[in-house]
């Protein structure tokens, strides 16, 4: 196997990503229209207020955030994200065609989550003035850059890289107030290192099922990710009324409740991809969901009751609904109106049920800085 000398994962900054992302590659058209998707289970590339961002003050956590900013500084991982000896040959050719399918979809959907990340980070550190948020930005897309660059380079092997480059330019953004920038990306970030981290230690166990050499790099990957939840919790912590008020605790219930439903859904539509790293993907979710719930007390007055006899049967309930909808896409005529339908109401009534679950509340810690411990 060649090794590159030179991949968008070297990067210190998001442009030195961008540009060594410009590569000729084949075949890479079908990768980026997958990317290019705007539904509610794939990712999407965000816009805010920047001038919002740009007045945050954050004088009332000033001593946990200089001490996380002094740590992404120091940046630990700047010279993880290259292929090296521990990079095996991957049989692209002789993988078996379902699972190659589902894990092409893994990747494409992390890198351009990733990538989605790197983007709206950029573009708040370009529009803002604040010295304090404006570093952070920085420090998050370049960050975010290596880990979409890294993806990338993985579906390079398989001649499928995403033209990151022309996403920018074309995907479609979506406006959200930052306050929804928050709670969001937060939860993204957090239940991001859940879930790598939960694969990464169940891959230490059973080595044998590690069928891609990308799964090593998962550790201090996730530890990028719990770093930036960290950087929202305090953002969230500078001005209590986004945790406090009722209104905003209805919000952080939506958000909770929509990014664990679109997880349930996205993991039950890679069966294969499951099934070849040797986990159960019922308990895959609830194995993160826990973990999420338990790091977001950090700064959430509230967690989702995932033990609810309610909770797993609705979530397949939204799962199968999402199915439905899926195979009524590809009807035509009137079958499709009425499978769209009925695949539209069934999920939108299984995420009320969701919602409506009783939470179970918490008291956030006075100190919100937390560690990476799982």
């Amino acid at each position: 196997m060649n090794v590159h000398n030179t991949h968008s994962a070297d990067a210190s900054t998001v442009e030195e990503a961008l540009a060594a992302d410009n590569h000729n590659v084949v075949d890479s058209e079908g990768a980026t229209a997958l990317a290019m998707q705007n539904t509610l289970l794939t990712p999407r590339f965000y816009t805010t207020d920047f001038e919002e961002l740009d007045a945050i003050n954050v004088e009332p956590v000033r001593e946990d955030w200089d001490h996380l900013i002094a740590q992404m500084k120091a940046d630990p991982n700047k010279g993880h994200f290259k292929k090296n000896a521990d990079w095996d040959t991957v049989d692209w050719d002789g993988m078996e065609p379902t699972l190659k399918r589902e894990f092409i979809d893994f990747l494409i959907s992390s890198c351009t989550a990733e990538f989605s990340g790197c983007v709206l980070y950029k573009e708040m550190k370009r529009r803002g003035s604040n010295k304090d948020v404006t570093e952070l930005f920085q420090l998050m897309a370049r960050d975010e850059a290596r880990h979409a660059g890294f993806i990338n380079d993985a579906l390079r092997e398989a001649g499928i890289a995403v033209n990151l480059g022309f996403l920018t330019q074309k995907k479609k953004y979506t406006y959200f107030r930052p306050k929804f920038i928050y709670y969001a990306t937060y939860l993204s970030e957090k239940i991001g290192y859940a879930r790598y981290i939960t694969i990464f230690r169940h891959l230490e166990k059973h080595p044998e099922k590690r069928f891609h050499p990308i799964f090593k790099w998962f550790e201090e990957w996730c530890n990028d990710e719990f770093s930036h939840g960290e950087a929202f919790a305090l953002l969230m912590k500078t001005d209590p009324k986004l945790t406090e008020t009722w209104q905003n605790k209805l919000w952080i219930k939506f958000f909770l409740t929509a990014v664990f439903g679109t997880m349930y859904v996205r993991d039950h539509q890679r069966p294969a991809f499951h099934d070849a790293l040797g986990v159960d993907v019922d308990w895959y979710g609830q194995e993160v969901f826990r973990k999420t719930s338990d790091l977001s007390a950090q700064i959430f007055p509230m967690m989702l009751d995932i033990d609810h006899p309610k909770w797993l049967p609705t979530l397949k309930r939204l799962q199968k609904a999402n199915a439905d909808l899926a195979v009524a896409e590809k009807k035509t005529g009137l079958a499709r109106i009425l499978g769209k339908a009925s695949g539209t109401t069934r999920a939108a009534a299984a995420f009320v049920t969701l919602f409506m679950i009783p939470v179970v509340k918490s008291t956030p810690p006075e100190n919100v800085r937390m560690e990476p411990s799982y």
